[in-house]
């Protein structure tokens, strides 16, 4: 019986043709799962179909190892902590063979160039997690086969080189090269092959794709960029691609013309605006329906390959699997359907906050802002240079006048940055949005906008609260502002407009968020609350002025309070002015707290309109409102002309009609003057009330 026994397991071994010690075979798999290997076996029964190594620790695996192994369908080398070397014709001449994966071997640094040589059958080929420095090479592989190579997670690996993958196969060929460590890849890298998809993400230290890269290939259809530091695309070879991934590609902020794209059909990018450059755009159906494709694929391959006549493509593939189920082959298909579009789907799509526009959206805006920040800049930049220039004292009210054309001048140089930018990207902001709004540009004009603003709003408080307080006390010169107590005050207001508009910069809101760069960004309760902060302030000192203005009314209107004519005047002139600044205000200040509260009344698109029409109305009209329609300006306009020789004639008639002025209003309150322009300001400094008449 025993004997009968041993025979008969003897009779199994023989007829499985497992003689090894360390290895076993299941049927015609033949598997090595010991660390006691070391070595190849030499007994691997010729009839396997695959073979298993895994947790050996073969260092080599020897020239020729599976020659003759006419059947061997499937290769498995894995986790073998100890393999070093590759040499040649290890994957030669084996007819059958369809499938070879090498993978967590980390101390493989060499594969001979010779090892992958005349393996028609190939379709899979796996070289993943290793210590190899450059890529297998495979031009002498020449399968039949449409054939995926999947090269990953080899983090030595660093370049790409010329005509890499020629000869790979004669059908298409899936690219998967993600997870290394590429950084070069070199002009005609993919020379002679039919791309169906090229996977390069995840190769972190990858910066540009040259601009020959795809020449001579046909494709890619399928592009994945993801996650690495490509900042340009090739302008070749981007017809064939249907599918472009670039998700976390963050230096890819331009696109090349969108009319390159013939094809393009899905779009995964990093930025909203990108997809901008595709809107409404509609693409051929010839992603559901290859065959409308597949003979210019064939002519444009054919022209290459000269003498590959019967090669299966993949669009051929998809047609072979669609008429089994459906019916329609090439002779009988309906190429009529080749003539519908699909719409093009594209993610991120833009957001409320980023629309697919340029930055002044519309034609009437683009126009109005540059005639506006003309007029502010320079409007400003005359009251400047001619309060400043003045041979007269300087005063408490110049000195506010001073500063408000200061703050309106740095609005008009705002409002130049966004003019400016909108006329260069004009029709291709999508391909310099990012640049833009991420960039020390964006930045530095919010800066301008939010300082400039939060000034204007401050010193138009100021000027209301020496007015009130100059008319209320007209009598006790005792409590006088002095120019030393207005610039204390005018200091703190810079510090606190300056700190303000440096938050945003700092990460308390963006000005990053929209594409006229205004601290919009509310998502961080901070961010909330700073915006919320500079909304209700400038709320709260359009009260303050209006309550101001009405005590200025009663005490004007006050029959036991003595106040100079003068006064009054310049007070119902600053109360109309500061009302009418305020006005313009109001709507943006409405709508803007709305959106601060989650409760957006107007779009963005919208609210241009009140950027160009409301916003900076006030830059433009107070130098005129404030000086240039005074005679107190007139005055100096004319006495600085005079020092060039020019309208000395008109100036003297001022100098005349000033010092007489100043005269009568002495003697009208029972004193004369006696303080010259060097003086403290005690009596002088009521002067300048008739000047801004």
């Amino acid at each position: 019986m025993s004997l009968g026994l041993t025979c008969l397991l003897i009779l199994l071994a023989s007829c499985s043709g497992c003689q090894h010690h360390t290895c076993l075979c299941e049927g015609r798999i033949f598997i090595c799962q010991e660390i006691k290997v070391v070595q190849l076996p030499r007994d691997i029964p010729t009839n396997a179909t695959e073979l298993r190594f895994v947790l050996t620790k073969m260092r080599v695996i020897p020239k020729g190892a599976f020659t003759g192994l006419h059947d061997l369908e499937k290769i498995e080398i894995s986790q073998n902590d100890a393999l070093e070397i590759i040499e040649g014709n290890v994957f030669s001449s084996l007819p059958k063979l369809h499938e070879i994966r090498i993978e967590k071997a980390n101390k493989l640094m060499k594969i001979d160039q010779d090892a992958f040589q005349h393996l028609p059958s190939l379709r899979y080929l796996l070289i993943s997690n290793t210590g190899l420095s450059f890529l297998p090479v495979v031009h002498k592989v020449h399968s039949f086969q449409k054939v995926l190579l999947d090269v990953q997670d080899n983090i030595h690996i660093r370049t790409i080189e010329r005509n890499t993958f020629m000869g790979l196969s004669s059908e298409s060929v899936i690219l998967r090269l993600n997870k290394n460590g590429i950084q070069e890849i070199k002009d005609h890298a993919f020379n002679g092959t039919c791309l169906d998809e090229l996977n390069l993400s995840d190769n972190y230290n990858l910066e540009k794709l040259p601009e020959k890269v795809f020449q001579g290939a046909i494709g890619p259809v399928v592009l994945d960029i993801s996650r690495t530091r490509i900042s340009f695309l090739p302008s070749h070879g981007l017809e064939f691609i249907k599918k472009l991934r670039a998700r976390s590609t963050y230096k890819l902020k331009k696109l090349p013309d969108v009319n390159k794209f013939r094809s393009l059909i899905e779009a995964n990018f990093t930025y909203p605006s990108h997809c901008c450059a595709f809107t409404n755009r509609k693409t051929q159906n010839t992603e559901f329906y290859p065959i409308c494709s597949m003979s210019p694929a064939k002519q444009d391959l054919g022209e290459q390959t000269g003498k590959r006549k019967h090669r299966r493509s993949a669009a051929e593939d998809y047609i072979s699997h669609y008429g089994t189920r459906f019916g329609p082959v090439e002779n009988e298909f309906d190429y009529g359907l080749c003539n519908e579009v699909v719409d093009f789907v594209c993610s991120p799509k833009p957001d409320a906050f980023n629309p697919c526009e340029d930055i002044m959206g519309y034609n009437v805006l683009r126009v109005l802002i540059w005639f506006i920040n003309i007029l502010a800049i320079t409007g400003n930049t005359t009251v400047l240079i001619i309060l400043i220039s003045s041979q007269y004292k300087l005063t408490v009210p110049r000195f506010l006048m001073c500063n408000l054309a200061f703050a309106d001048l740095c609005i008009g140089i705002y409002l130049l940055f966004i003019a400016s930018v909108d006329i260069q990207t004009k029709s291709r902001y999508y391909n310099y949005a990012i640049d833009w709004q991420t960039g020390a540009g964006c930045n530095a004009a919010g800066f301008f906008t939010v300082f400039a603003s939060e000034l204007s709003v401050y010193t138009l408080t100021v000027i209301t609260l020496e007015r009130w307080h100059t008319i209320t006390y007209a009598m006790q010169l005792n409590r006088k502002v002095r120019l030393r107590h207005a610039v204390i005050i005018m200091v703190f207001g810079w510090m606190f407009a300056f700190t303000v508009a440096l938050l945003p910069i700092f990460g308390i809101s963006s000005y990053m968020k929209v594409s006229i760069c205004l601290p919009m960004h509310i998502e961080t309760p901070f961010s909330q609350a700073y915006v919320i902060f500079l909304l209700v302030l400038n709320v709260l000192a359009f009260v303050i002025i209006c309550i101001c203005y009405i005590c200025i009314y009663f005490t004007v209107r006050n029959p036991n309070v003595i106040s100079s004519n003068s006064d009054t005047k310049i007070a119902k002139r600053m109360a109309i002015l500061i009302f009418t600044d305020f006005l313009c205000m109001a709507p943006i200040s409405f709508f803007a707290i709305s959106a601060s509260l989650r409760v957006p009344l107007i779009t963005v698109s919208k609210s241009k309109i009140l950027l160009v029409l409301f916003y900076p109305i006030n830059s433009c009209a107070n130098p005129f409102l404030y000086a240039i329609f005074t005679k107190t300006f007139r005055r100096d306009f004319f006495i600085l002309l005079s020092k060039f020789g020019c309208c000395e004639m008109q100036a003297q008639i001022y100098r005349t009609e000033t010092s007489s002025s100043a005269h009568n209003f002495h003697t009208r309150n029972g004193h004369y003057p006696t303080a010259s322009k060097n003086s403290d300001g005690t009596i002088y400094s009521l002067v300048p009330l008739n000047h801004l008449n």
